[in-house]
């Protein structure tokens, strides 16, 4: 070629450049032919490379050697810090930002930084409300592949995780290593401000709320508020929720009818409803109207007969939530435990109605008489004393109770059934009252004493009856 000849893809004018291979599909260009081969089949779907032990089929070389070690069990890149191993050379440069701290990659929406692409990338679509994962059977949508390939399981009923001790078998990892915390007995996560260890991340996140929220932003979990804030005081600004002179602190926000305070806007909106009434979301197939959407889809079940998971213990169907306070019934696990007397709960909403018999808060009041209740179920039973409703009824004999509770103890009158038995003679009774008042003949205790004479009884009926021959006409 003589020295002027101009290079095929040299233009007059044009300095000689290094030849590009170009792709005709999407123009995208390559130094070398060999690039250009292997980005086509990111086109045709070409997979030549065949794995032999599991028959998986990849397009680049190099990806088949990676899979390859998912057999052979290798893993030649080495953390010079712990000793740990990998299998690919990815994994360990990721691992290495847990040692050093570095955090390369940044949110451009709330300044929040991490130690992968991947875990940006799924961070952003808290932002852009993005989900590209849709679910085939349902087509629910999720931000995350892998909360899609949880939730798959809710169809397929797969439980592939299994507990070595007990043999009880999980859809979800992380619900296998909660479990076994319940056979360890480790715990944690411990609060930095007490010292008090939890076997959940979630329960010690509720109880830091227990130190007004001021110790949130010590925790590691929450560390990224703190580098937040940091990066706003380098640019020189404030903290948009703190007024000069004032102390950084978690916002709060209050309900203006009760002065309850949420850590969610969402959480007090769901409240606000227990004062107007709000029941925003209806059942199309009777017009039923709830204030909460997972009430909803309760209610929903009841239509199409959908009842997700079974106990293994009995073989009844339940809801996730119902089931696991039900499987505490067999096992008598009483998880939630009051700070002021020990006493142990196996559900955590009796725990917090049994703190207000130490606070002696009664945060729900009848509009007709102003009696105060310490729950809202006490207080929609005593509703019922003046609307005289009584929603319950008697298959057998069309008898209405305005308690759930006393029609399933006259449902016994018809059964004959005596679920509450003495252990020491074994007499039976049909209410667990009953069974009280009848222990006191063993045990000889009169807890009702007349203070006229100081005589006492073992029930109040015999002092009422007592107290009448006191009475001077």
């Amino acid at each position: 070629m003589a020295t002027d000849e101009l290079h095929p893809n040299q233009g007059e004018g044009e300095q000689s450049s290094p030849r590009t291979h170009k792709c005709r599909d999407c123009g995208k260009e390559f130094r070398f032919l060999s690039r250009l081969k292997k980005h086509l089949r990111t086109h045709t779907g070409e997979k030549p490379y065949l794995c032999e032990e599991c028959g998986k089929q990849f397009s680049v070389l190099y990806s088949l050697k990676k899979h390859m070690r998912t057999h052979t069990g290798e893993k030649p890149y080495n953390c010079e810090e712990c000793s740990r191993q990998f299998s690919r050379l990815g994994h360990l440069k990721h691992h290495k930002r847990t040692h050093t701290g570095e955090k390369p990659y940044r949110c451009e929406e709330c300044d929040k930084q991490f130690n992968s692409l991947c875990h940006l990338k799924q961070h952003i679509r808290t932002h852009t409300g993005e989900k590209p994962y849709r679910c085939e059977a349902c087509s629910k949508q999720f931000s995350h592949l892998s909360n899609l390939k949880r939730h798959i399981r809710t169809h397929t009923g797969e439980k592939p995780y299994r507990c070595d001790v007990c043999s009880g078998q999980f859809s979800d990892l992380c619900n296998l290593k909660t479990h076994i915390r319940t056979h360890t007995g480790e715990k944690p996560q411990r609060c930095q401000e007490c010292g008090r260890k939890f076997s959940e991340l979630g329960s010690l996140k509720k109880h830091i709320r227990s130190h007004n929220g001021n110790i949130v932003f010590k925790f590691l979990h929450f560390s990224f508020r703190i580098n937040s804030l940091t990066n706003m005081a380098a640019r020189g600004e404030s903290h948009p929720k703190q007024e000069e002179g004032e102390q950084s602190s978690p916002r709060t926000h209050k309900c203006g009818e009760c002065g309850k305070e949420f850590h969610y806007r969402s959480d007090l909106k769901r409240h606000v409803r227990t004062h107007t009434g709000e029941k925003p979301y209806r059942c199309e197939e009777c017009n039923k109207c709830f204030s909460l959407l997972g009430s909803l889809k309760k209610h929903m079940r009841t239509h199409t007969g959908e009842k997700s998971y079974r106990c293994e213990e009995c073989g009844r169907f339940l809801e996730l939530g119902d089931l696991k306070k039900h499987v505490r019934t067999h096992t008598g696990e009483k998880p939630f435990r009051c700070e002021e007397c020990s006493k142990q709960f196996s559900e955590s909403g009796n725990l917090k109605k049994h703190m207000r018999t130490h606070t002696g808060e009664k945060p729900y009041r009848c509009e007709e008489c102003n009696m105060q209740f310490r729950d809202l179920g006490s207080m929609k039973r005593h509703m019922r004393t003046h609307t005289d409703e009584k929603p319950y009824r008697c298959e057998e004999c069309s008898r209405q109770f305005s308690q759930l509770g006393h029609l399933e103890t006259h449902m016994r009158t018809h059964t004959g059934e005596k679920p509450f038995r003495c252990e020491e003679c074994s007499r039976q009774f049909r209410q667990l009252c009953h069974l009280e008042i009848h222990m006191l003949t063993h045990t000889g205790e009169k807890p009702y004493g007349c203070e006229e004479c100081s005589k006492k009884f073992s029930q109040l009926s015999n002092l009422k009856r007592h107290l009448r021959t006191h009475v001077h006409i």
